[in-house]
């Protein structure tokens, strides 16, 4: 059987004080409920009846009465000049500084990284009081960034080359980032899923079920923004060759059509080079390798994904390649074309500084 606690010893001053906290308005609930307890249990009241009135566990009216009786009624809360309760005290400059040190330059035994509750137990602190500091200094451990720097040894020239199509435009001619978006899966999934509703977002199983693949060429408008695209069974030079014969008879002979295109082998395949040598109206402009965020239709996948793909249920590759067409037709209906702003020479003192941080680094 539990002993009964003796009765907390409680100055008028600080009583006073507990009451004024629990009249006011102002006061947390979280700093009420704690005068509360320090009152009753000063009162003489079992800690099973005081834990029984204010509806909290019995471990928690202990802590709080220890608590109490060991650093007094600063325990319950900071007290600002003014008397009232207040915010939890700032740790001390050299203590942020450490954990910041901490997350910056070393990691936790048995992992790649630190989260909030492997520091606050390395550093003694609260997770909560990690979790103010990170996001003051804008530190986010448990996310990553990818990147790629291009070894293109004409890196420039073809940076060069693409930016200032995207920026000065050639007159009387129409401008395409053209790429393939390829081995789209036709997925479906093993259970029905359940409708959002009020309350509920919308479910689907993990697990799927594959029903074949495509391809999809798509060739995004920079000046307007629409979009020509045709999906095809396989991703070759051949299928490249029918993509390009359907741009051809997109529009007048006489109008000159402008490529953006990476590096892929179907794009300077022999064939391809010699259809190109007989229409001399395409130019195309190769971005760096290891360099696909500059090509805009890019951009355009992203939307094709999130908004028709990802989320998609596809029980035949017919039912995929329908879908997308149904995505391109509403796309154009109302298309937004992609603005690009970013200058070549800011994009090389960044790479720059990227290889110069890396350098440091190694």
């Amino acid at each position: 059987m539990w002993t009964a606690a003796e009765a907390v010893s409680l100055a008028a001053s600080d009583r006073a004080k507990l009451e004024s906290w629990i009249r006011a308005k102002t006061t947390p609930q979280s700093i009420a409920l704690r005068a509360r307890i320090v009152l009753l249990a000063a009162d003489g009241l079992p800690n099973n009846r005081i834990a029984a009135e204010l509806g909290v566990s019995r471990p928690t009216i202990i802590d709080w009465r220890r608590r109490f009786a060991e650093h007094g009624i600063g325990a319950l809360c900071e007290i600002r000049q003014g008397g009232t309760p207040g915010r939890i005290p700032a740790l001390p400059k050299a203590k942020v500084e450490a954990i910041i040190d901490l997350t910056l330059h070393s990691e936790p035994k048995g992992a790649t990284h630190w989260s909030c509750r492997s520091m606050a137990k390395a550093a003694g602190v609260s997770p909560a009081a990690v979790q103010r500091i990170w996001s003051a200094h804008g530190l986010k451990p448990h996310r990553v960034e990818a990147f790629k720097l291009s070894n293109d040894p004409r890196f420039v020239e073809k940076l060069t080359d693409v930016v200032g199509v995207y920026l000065n435009p050639p007159d009387k001619a129409v401008v395409f980032c053209v790429d393939e978006k390829s081995q789209i899966q036709a997925l479906d999934r093993t259970q029905p899923g359940l409708p959002m509703k009020r309350g509920r977002c919308g479910t689907m199983t993990h697990d799927y079920k594959r029903h074949g693949v495509t391809s999809l060429f798509a060739a995004l408008d920079l000046a307007e923004g629409k979009v020509i695209g045709q999906c095809y069974g396989r991703h070759r030079h051949q299928e490249f060759l029918r993509f390009l014969k359907r741009l051809d008879d997109a529009y007048p002979p006489k109008v000159k059509l402008h490529l953006i295109l990476d590096n892929y082998g179907t794009h300077n395949h022999p064939r391809v080079k010699a259809w190109l040598a007989a229409h001399l109206r395409f130019v195309l402009h190769f971005t760096p390798t290891s360099s696909s965020w500059l090509n805009l239709v890019e951009r355009w996948f992203r939307e094709l994904t999130d908004k028709q793909i990802r989320r998609g249920i596809f029980r035949s590759v017919r039912e995929l390649t329908s879908a997308i067409r149904e995505f391109i037709a509403a796309y154009n209906r109302d298309p937004k074309p992609f603005v690009w702003t970013a200058t070549a020479q800011s994009i090389i003192d960044k790479v720059s500084r990227c290889k110069a941080t890396m350098e440091t680094l190694h």
